[in-house]
């Protein structure tokens, strides 16, 4: 098994992979993490849903992507902002908005993993992970 040295942008690439092929699912490695921003990812209305499959190693997340009838994937772009290279970090009051309001940061707080609208919300600031629209 390889080691993974960022695994979230390896999520957003197995995401961007199946959704450039058409996939209706993709299984991605289970992190408690991952499952946050799978549950983010529901909650915003860019997968149909998701479940965590026990296995005997750590587990998977299954997703299941969300297609308009015209065959159009429902996420059109996702981004990696904070790497493990070079973390991005924003205050409140400095939050991104992603595509004047249509698309969502996602970002790590002291709160826990939010999207930048709650953040605003609770005046937390943090780490942004991604971008999705």
């Amino acid at each position: 098994m390889a080691v993974i040295s960022d695994p979230i942008a390896d999520m957003l690439t197995r995401i961007r992979n199946a959704l450039m092929v058409g996939h209706r699912r993709v299984s991605i490695p289970h992190s408690k993490l991952k499952l946050r921003l799978a549950e983010i990812l529901q909650e915003e209305g860019y997968i149909l849903g998701f479940r965590h499959l026990e296995d005997a190693v750590q587990g998977t997340i299954e997703l299941d992507l969300k297609y308009l009838p015209s065959g159009i994937s429902a996420i059109e772009g996702l981004k990696r902002v904070s790497r493990p290279g070079r973390r991005v970090y924003k205050g409140s009051r400095d939050l991104p908005r992603i595509r004047n309001g249509l698309g969502v940061a996602i970002l790590s707080t002291s709160r826990g993993v939010m999207t930048d609208s709650t953040a605003r919300k609770e005046q937390a600031g943090g780490e942004v992970l991604c971008y999705i629209w």
